[in-house]
């Protein structure tokens, strides 16, 4: 499953204009992907790196609380 991944996302990534890390002529980019997993020039993420990135994804932009104009204020406070 982890290398199915693995080669799937590397074709996408050749498939956008990454360059090969092996030698390959006349390969389709799923053989080229499989060579170069084999050669040991494409790895996996460690877990924690995955999670980091998703967690830094994650984080919602900060929003200033909304302020009053000032002639609302001054009717709220005239009708207390």
């Amino acid at each position: 499953f982890i290398l199915v991944n693995m080669v799937a996302k590397r074709v996408r990534q050749i498939r956008e204009g990454s360059e090969y890390l092996v030698s390959s002529p006349k390969n389709e980019d799923v053989v080229v992907s499989l060579r170069e997993v084999a050669a040991g020039k494409v790895f996996l993420k460690p877990e924690n790196e995955i999670e980091e990135e998703l967690s830094s994804m994650e984080k919602e932009p900060e929003i200033e609380p909304e302020t009053e104009p000032e002639a609302e204020k001054d009717e709220l406070t005239a009708e207390d």
